[in-house]
């Protein structure tokens, strides 16, 4: 079976109810919403996590037929670290106050949000755009929000998941204590998803194909890797460079994930972490607002 076919027949039921044509069709190709009497998403799943349900099963389901997206999502984040292991051995942790435990497990949260969720997400986004099951979700009663919230939950869960098995693993295999500052590290992993989430619908909207799309991640992939805080912590870098690198998009969850492990974030740099992330959470959504492409780009 298709992936076309895979998703068509999970979001069959969300109604048939046309919308009016009309408006700028040039990002969404859509006017205003017609009635609400057609069929509802999941069999009378009227409320909105009725919705959202049913169409995260329908996702889950195309998501585990596809093994790229499953090894990608999950296998790849697991391993990393290990692959990072011998160049943290060659920095002096310790002059800067960290420890190995920390900065793994960090870097595996980091690659969790990379991996499990952006990327994965980027070519989700587009592959549904093309063929044209997100422009048939929107002819039910499904908001455009609960679309690509939808969507995104099994790759959202996953991370999650993920996230919660590193932090035992690393807990018991490298006999860290229990983080001293826990809703610092909650913060930046509930940060890290949706900021990633914004940011995979945002790179899908400039995808012109599912293929492309995986190369069009690729550069906020490797800035991540390098200046987030996930490969080198950014307390071993200069000065200068560190100050820049904290800006980017990923920099404030990574950080207030390993603060709140070390307990040595301060309540500045705690508020200027939240600042940051705020301010590129509140700007990818406004991007994806306004430039999500609904339609396909062929």
């Amino acid at each position: 079976m298709s992936t076309h076919t895979g998703m068509g027949t999970g979001a069959a039921t969300a109604g048939r109810t046309k919308r009016s044509s009309g408006g700028d069709s040039g990002h969404d190709g859509r006017g205003s919403r017609g009635g609400r009497s057609g069929g509802r998403l999941g069999g009378g799943g009227t409320t909105s996590p009725g919705r959202l349900r049913a169409l995260a099963r329908a996702e889950l389901t195309l998501l585990i037929r596809t093994k790229s997206v499953i090894v990608t999502a999950v296998l790849v984040p697991l391993a990393l670290p290990f692959s990072i292991r011998p160049a943290l051995d060659e920095v002096d942790l310790k002059a800067q106050g960290l420890t190995i435990g920390p900065v793994l497990l960090t870097s595996a949260i980091g690659f969790s949000f990379l991996f499990a969720v952006y990327t994965s997400l980027v070519t989700v986004f587009a592959a549904r755009r093309e063929e044209l099951v997100l422009k048939r979700l929107r002819t039910g009663e499904l908001k455009d929000a609960e679309i690509l919230a939808g969507t995104a939950l099994p790759a959202l869960c996953t991370g999650l998941a993920q996230s919660v098995l590193v932090a035992v693993g690393c807990t018991v295999l490298l006999d860290l204590p229990a983080p001293p500052a826990p809703h610092l590290a909650v913060l930046g992993l509930l940060t890290g998803l949706v900021l990633s989430t914004a940011l995979a619908a945002l790179t899908a909207s400039l995808s012109r194909t599912v293929e492309s799309a995986q190369v069009t991640a690729l550069p906020l992939v490797f800035v991540s890797m390098l200046g987030s805080g996930m490969t080198v912590p950014l307390e071993v870098l200069p000065e200068k460079v560190s100050a820049v690198c904290e800006l980017l998009p990923l920099s404030p969850a990574i950080r207030l994930v390993r603060g709140g492990w070390t307990g040595e974030l301060s309540g500045y740099e705690t508020l200027e972490s939240v600042a940051v992330a705020g301010f590129w959470i509140v700007l990818a959504l406004w991007a994806v607002r306004r430039w999500f492409r609904w339609d396909p780009r062929r």
